[in-house]
């Protein structure tokens, strides 16, 4: 906790919100901050993880902690990564640049969105290749193959592929900001922009947000957010197929990675297909209001699975603790969002290295607490889990 990047006002991640909220136009934070629907699920997913309850064992010959955790080849610092969020520079300029350095740096994954605000060459520079991509699948094949190459070419070897968003989450919140698809802007984000006056000096020095990824495939009639929501809705269907699974199979000589698995049945699909690892997701509460918090597949999926292929999980993970209830419950790696997103837009520049420091020193001290040494011997300090 010595790092010159960690602030002392902001010992945890609800801290990091509470801060984020003011610093930010609120129609930012809410794109955030939001799930669908009720968010009734966007709920659920933290308050049923928090249900998992670790057992200590004091007397036992202890060396200490080491967080070090391989995962496809790569022994990380830590057991866990940031997850990709869309238009992040919306909610902090560059925000995309500033989570993948201080991933690089830390030693821990960084999963790039397609629709991040950043383009996967910028960000395989900055983290010299070690950048995860995810894929939402296009419609066309050729612009498909075009971003495996870019991928591939720019050195990353982790490819997710997203299959929890077969349409797009009803969430109110978004409408009434006019951040659906299209996008609009209206005169109630205006006034929220005013009342940021740093967020809004910024934003302009670093030019709008758009989908940097995609800028080169834009057609020349795309002149404005509501032309280019429009071209995103026709370009990607969000659907996979077993049919397009095979054919992405095929076509990526690297990881390949499922994320939004949510059943036994699905899992089971991506191992026979050959995929080396999943991610156990809803998607952060943003897609489907009526299913189950991730920590209930979760702990079926491992229990089934967890010996065939690389179980991993997202959604509802805010503090170390939480990843050490993901973690004992059987998931070998975890990936936060919205936690390393409320840091940049609480800190800046330094809040992707103080979301990482706070989040490896409370994951130590629980570790350090229960006496165990490494991240992969915490299911055996299981002591209660969330209903199957």
């Amino acid at each position: 906790m010595n790092s010159l990047n960690y602030d002392p006002r902001f010992p945890d991640v609800d801290l990091l919100r509470h801060r984020a909220r003011r610093r930010i136009p609120r129609f930012a934070f809410e794109y955030l901050d939001g799930g669908c629907n009720e968010e009734v699920n966007l709920r659920k997913n933290t308050e049923e993880l928090r249900r998992v309850e670790l057992r200590p064992y004091y007397l036992r010959e202890y060396a200490g902690v080491d967080l070090r955790t391989e995962l496809f080849g790569h022994t990380y610092d830590a057991p866990f990564g940031i997850a990709p969020i869309g238009l992040q520079g919306m909610m902090w300029p560059r925000a995309s640049e500033i989570l993948a350095k201080a991933a690089f740096e830390a030693n821990i994954p960084y999963i790039l969105s397609t629709v991040a605000t950043a383009d996967i060459e910028t960000i395989a520079q900055i983290t010299e290749g070690q950048a995860w991509f995810q894929l939402y699948h296009p419609t066309d094949d050729a612009l498909r193959d075009d971003l495996l190459d870019r991928c591939y070419r720019s050195g990353i070897r982790t490819l997710v592929i997203l299959c929890d968003v077969p349409t797009f989450g009803y969430r109110s919140r978004e409408i009434i900001n006019g951040l659906s698809m299209p996008p609009r802007l209206n005169l109630r984000n205006l006034l929220q922009i005013m009342g940021r006056p740093e967020w809004a000096v910024r934003t302009l020095l670093a030019g709008p947000p758009m989908f940097k990824t995609m800028q080169k495939y834009l057609p020349d009639d795309v002149r404005s957010l509501k032309h280019l929501g429009e071209f995103m809705n026709r370009t990607f269907t969000g659907r996979l197929s077993e049919t397009k699974i095979a054919t992405l199979r095929d076509r990526w000589p690297g990881n390949l990675v499922m994320k939004g698995v949510a059943t036994l049945e699905d899992a089971e699909t991506c191992i026979r297909y050959g995929l080396d690892g999943l991610i156990v997701s809803n998607h952060g509460g943003r897609q489907l209001d009526a299913g189950e918090s991730t920590i209930r597949p979760l702990t079926r999926i491992a229990g089934q699975c967890g010996d065939r292929i690389t179980v991993m999980m997202d959604s509802g993970i805010r503090s170390g603790p939480d990843i050490a209830r993901t973690l004992a419950s059987g998931a070998q790696f975890a990936f936060l969002g919205r936690a390393f997103m409320y840091g940049v837009a609480a800190l800046g520049e330094r809040g992707g290295d103080h979301t990482v420091a706070i989040l490896k020193r409370q994951l130590q001290q629980v570790m350090e607490q229960v006496c165990c040494a490494r991240p992969a011997d915490l299911p055996r300090h299981l002591s209660r889990h969330t209903p199957q």
